[in-house]
């Protein structure tokens, strides 16, 4: 197997992070962690659309204030979301007077864009590179599924979007979680047509990126404190546990993923959370916090994304899925 795994010298540090989300996720079960909890879906804009860019400009400035910096003192922005043209993060990034460099992996963005930001760090390019993500729940459905007042039934094995945003810097000055390494995943097809079966499309990815972290850096699942992945959801990560342990590994108690946990029962959202803003928001609050408490030392971190498009689907296309990991370690 070739290597897909970086490991950085220098180690950047996720000086700050910041977290905000909507009024369903502030109701879930890492409500006491959230920076911010909005009020309803449209913070104060006219479109979901226009209130998930203002949830990426806001997790940007709340991760530089935490991070004890201006916004002069940010060399560049690395940022996606779900949205076509990722305008999300695009439209934000306008706000800004610093570079942008827009990234895509679906709901492992998180993942992939601190991955990008910390080889920019670590090779001493740049200072202070801010890496953020997003989803809105009524900007996901009605792009990639249905029309929200057409009031579809959800099916058992679907998930809910997370409205959220997500953001952190990283630089080689300052005190915080050092990002030690970063293991980039391959795009993996097992041929699933559901496009509300996330879970099902997207663990196959999980456990390629896993298999090869493990190989590449000579680790087991033991050595870490918590192995998260992004949004496998209820059924997904289910699946992801029977096809580690088909290879031989087991995993335990250490295992989590964002998606599952997310959410109360009682809120009915059926597998659970995902979205570009489900891994993010969890992260960049309660991950990061167990890490700065010292609760959480050595934390394996797996977004994972499924590579969809409306047009895709249409003309019966399978979901592709990705996931990339990183190791930070407090």
């Amino acid at each position: 197997m070739k290597c897909q795994t970086i490991k950085f010298k220098k180690q950047p540090k996720i000086v700050g992070s910041y977290s905000i989300v909507g009024p369903k996720e502030g109701e879930g079960n890492f409500k006491d962690y959230f920076d911010y909890i909005m009020k309803n879906d449209f913070f104060g804009e006219k479109t979901f659309e226009k209130a998930e860019r203002k949830m990426v400009e806001n997790a940007i400035i709340g991760a530089i204030a935490k991070a004890k910096l201006e916004v002069k003192d940010v060399n560049l922005l690395v940022a996606g979301d779900l949205l076509n043209q990722i305008i999300s993060s695009s439209y934000a990034a306008r706000a800004f007077d610093f570079p942008y460099l827009g990234v895509y992996g679906a709901c492992s963005t998180m993942a992939e864009s601190m991955a990008v930001g910390a080889i920019i760090v670590d090779g001493g390019y740049y200072d202070n590179v801010v890496c953020c993500t997003t989803s809105h729940f009524s900007t996901a459905e009605r792009q990639y599924r249905f029309p929200l007042e057409f009031g579809n039934q959800r099916p058992p094995v679907s998930q809910w979007t997370v409205t959220g945003a997500g953001a952190c810097v990283l630089s080689l000055k300052g005190e915080g979680p050092k990002v030690t390494m970063a293991t980039f995943g391959k795009v993996v097809d097992w041929g699933i047509v559901d496009v509300n079966n996330m879970g099902a499309a997207m663990a196959p990815s999980a456990m390629e990126t896993m298999l090869a972290h493990f190989e590449n850096t000579s680790t087991t699942p033991d050595d870490y404190d918590l192995i998260v992945t992004g949004d496998l959801g209820k059924l997904g990560s289910e699946i992801l546990i029977d096809l580690m342990e088909e290879k031989g590994i087991k995993l335990g108690l250490n295992y989590g993923d964002c998606g599952q946990m997310y959410y109360r029962r009682d809120q009915k959202t059926l597998c659970g959370g995902s979205g570009c803003g489900c891994s993010a928001t969890v992260f960049n609050s309660y991950i990061i916090n167990k890490l700065k408490k010292g609760e959480l030392k050595k934390v394996l971190f797996m977004p994972t994304g499924a590579l969809l498009s409306t047009t895709a689907t249409q003309q019966g296309e399978s979901v592709p899925g990705v996931c990339h990991a990183i190791v930070i370690e407090g």
